[in-house]
């Protein structure tokens, strides 16, 4: 880690330094009313095509104009060394405020100035109409600066011009041209999300061989779809992405089987927390989902929505304000999760649940049902500790056919037992442990043993 820091700023400190000589130019140009005087455009920036730095090779790779380039030090530099942009808080003697055209703005607990869009167009463009103009895609949508979640301009308030938005790198890569390394997202309000993981493997999920069929289709996809759309030419007639549904009781493995698809592809695994989501105020529902695919946009993670009917629940009739907002909030889902080149789980415990309007469009949906007797001893086998040894009145087979419960409510038995015998310093599985977990269990579920 030490070494690819040392690259970065190495390589860093030549980029700002190629910023410095253009923004002394273009003041120098700007104040001494010479606008032919230096063209910035000629100060070459320096060549990256041998480093070895992430920041290096992302400006190589990327393959970035003259603009693209000036835009993404200029983000980085309040970040790095805020003071080369102090020059910008020169005061104008004619209006007593700072100069309109560079923009800026001051930051609630940064002090250093924070350069707008208006910043980047002064430098690149000036009065000329033209360039300004040209500038304008950097920002948009389908820009990959917006694409891969390089940078993009901060929400500016309505009417207010675009350009006055505050340019923000992505925190992700951020990260990455400081450390030279993928710092995994952190859970809060504007990334509601958590890294789920298990140490498990495959055949340690007991499931119908049906069930798990239709989950290495799930697989089969994040190993192949890219060659699919890209190599086979597929990406004009299919979407970029996956979307299932996993439906089923609590506790027979929807969660565990979206962990192990990213434990065997490699791919990251995501669960949204729908409580951070889901806004009683119009219009926020969508904002903070916005959050969340722009974040996972070209990851190749995997979204993880579990009890989804929250969110993806039936549409109701339009009554009110709010009624027809929250079918707009399911519309704007649909184009999003069709439109996200990763994939998308959503998990209920009931199919009918969730709206017409998502399963007509899901890739797949897969039936998590409560184990069979012969699932449930598999289950129970693996279930305990191998430090562990069960009392030799403990019928696995016998418990397996006698109680209908789940692989997850199979677990909570295993701890309540096991937790019982540590607390006798005993490494004994006591058959009346194990019935009295199971009793509290059912009762639970409003069931009796």
């Amino acid at each position: 880690m030490v070494e690819k820091i040392a690259d970065n700023a190495r390589d860093l400190e030549l980029e700002l330094e190629w910023f410095s000589h253009i923004l002394s130019a273009k003041l120098r140009n700007y104040f001494a009313g010479e606008n032919a005087l230096v063209n910035i455009y000629a100060i070459a920036p320096p060549d990256f095509s041998k480093s070895d730095s992430f920041y290096g090779k992302f400006v190589t790779s990327c393959e970035l104009t003259f603009a693209e380039r000036l835009i993404v030090i200029l983000a980085l530099i309040p970040h790095i060394r805020p003071s080369l942009l102090d020059p910008f808080w020169t005061k104008n003697e004619t209006t007593e405020r700072g100069f309109t055209e560079f923009g800026g703005m001051r930051g609630v607990n940064h002090g250093g100035f924070m350069p707008t869009g208006e910043t980047a167009a002064f430098i690149l463009a000036g009065n000329d109409l033209e360039l300004r103009f040209e500038m304008n895609h950097l920002f948009a949508a389908d820009h990959p600066f917006a694409k891969h979640n390089i940078l993009l301009l901060s929400t500016v308030a309505a009417g207010e011009p675009m350009l006055s938005g505050t340019l923000t790198i992505s925190t992700e890569h951020l990260n990455w041209f400081i450390t030279g390394i993928e710092l995994k997202p952190n859970y809060n309000s504007e990334f509601p999300a958590r890294l789920i993981e298990t140490h498990l493997d495959w055949d340690q999920l007991i499931l119908p061989s049906y069930t798990l069929e239709q989950l290495e289709e799930i697989r089969d996809w994040i190993k192949h779809g890219n060659t699919l759309l890209e190599d086979w030419e597929m990406n004009q007639k299919l979407k970029p992405g996956f979307t299932s549904l996993f439906y089923g009781p609590p506790g027979t493995g929807k969660t565990f089987s979206a962990c192990l698809l990213g434990k065997y592809c490699g791919c990251d695994v995501y669960k949204i927390d729908l409580s951070l989501i889901i806004s009683k105020y119009i219009g926020e529902t969508e904002k903070n989902l916005a959050k969340i695919f722009d974040m996972a946009e070209h990851k190749g993670w995997i979204l993880f929505f579990d009890e989804a009917d929250a969110l993806f629940g039936k549409r109701t009739k339009v009554s009110d304000a709010h009624d027809r907002y929250a079918n707009q909030e399911v519309s704007y889902l649909l184009q999003r999760i069709e439109d996200f080149n990763g994939v998308v789980i959503l998990a209920s415990n009931f199919k009918t649940n969730i709206d017409a309007a998502f399963t007509r469009r899901f890739q797949s949906m897969i039936s998590f049902a409560m184990p069979k007797a012969s699932e449930r001893f598999k289950i129970w086998q693996n279930a305990f500790s191998k430090k562990a040894r069960l009392e030799k009145t403990v019928d696995l087979h016998s418990i397996a056919e006698k109680h209908e419960i789940s692989g997850g409510t199979i677990m909570n038995v295993v701890r309540f037992a096991s937790l019982r015998a540590l607390s006798r310093n005993s490494s004994i599985i006591l058959a009346s442990d194990i019935n009295e977990g199971i009793r509290r269990e059912l009762h639970k579920e409003g069931r009796m043993l």
